[in-house]
């Protein structure tokens, strides 16, 4: 039988939380707030069990040991409970903030790798993400990304087969678009605002990672689908890591594929014909 939450935080931690309290959000999960007698206050996931939640921690413990991200650091994970630092945040991603991120994401970004991928797979809102290590990017892309989540989507039954096959011919002409970085970079992986925690002007944490070793770009395409970030974020950006011509008017698109893919498969509706437009802008 399993034990109450509070009484595996006792054996885990040693000492008996004061207060147990219900975070909003968790998608794979839910979440609390811990509160101990002691000052102390974790975060703590409760899931299925499953492997979504060891690799949530696994991912957070890389981002840890291999960048400065300001991450929340874990004390405990297992297939059915993560337990990590508690991050305050609440503020809006003001101007400065967006500044900070940039400084954060490029840092991160320019931690590389010479092939693309990862070392095992990794999960994006409890979805698997394969990383077989591919020295072409284009190819990881189609078929790890692209290929690979629209596939998901038709087996969810929120995507027709008629747009799987209009993705499918997309995909033959990615060269036009996309071309390899010289180097892969380490990425968050889900950036939206939800997974960024701000406290007075500062990022004071990025969560719910999703990483692998990629083009930077889907990065900040992801970052531009939702609003989260805008022109302070890419100016300041740029100045750390230039862009090449083409993003904004057409990688991104391509790009944004990927995640509106990750919410077809999650959530079916209007993400449907988000991918849709994509298809008809460049032709598909």
């Amino acid at each position: 039988m399993t034990l109450p939450l509070e009484n595996r935080l006792k054996n885990i931690l040693g000492q008996q939380p004061v207060r147990c309290v219900r975070l909003t959000g968790g998608c794979v999960a839910d979440v609390y707030c811990a509160d101990f007698g002691n000052g102390e206050r974790f975060v703590v996931k409760v899931g299925l069990a499953g492997d979504v939640l060891a690799q949530e921690g696994e991912m957070l413990k890389y981002l840890l040991a291999h960048s400065t991200l300001p991450v929340p650091k874990v004390f405990y994970t297992s297939d059915d409970l993560l337990v990590m630092d508690y991050i305050e945040g609440g503020d809006p991603i003001t101007t400065v903030a967006q500044e900070h991120a940039a400084d954060l994401l490029a840092a991160l970004h320019n931690v590389t790798m010479s092939s693309f991928g990862f070392q095992n797979h990794t999960v994006i809102g409890g979805l698997q993400q394969p990383n077989p290590w591919t020295q072409d990017w284009v190819e990881f892309f189609r078929e790890q990304r692209l290929l690979y989540m629209a596939v998901q989507a038709v087996k969810s039954g929120h995507l027709a087969q008629s747009l799987l096959v209009r993705i499918e011919e997309l995909s033959t002409h990615l060269d036009r678009w996309l071309s390899a970085p010289a180097q892969a970079s380490l990425i968050h992986g889900d950036m939206w605002s939800g997974n960024v925690l701000c406290k007075e002007n500062r990022i004071a944490g990025l969560v719910d990672p999703a990483i692998y070793y990629g083009d930077p770009e889907i990065e900040l395409a992801f970052s531009t689908l939702f609003h989260t970030f805008q022109e302070p974020f890419f100016s300041r950006y740029q100045e750390h890591r230039p862009l090449s011509p083409g993003f904004f008017e057409e990688r991104r698109y391509i790009y944004n594929l990927y995640p509106l893919l990750v919410h077809v498969r999650l959530f079916g509706g209007s993400y449907v014909k988000n991918v849709e437009a994509i298809l008809t802008r460049f032709g598909f």
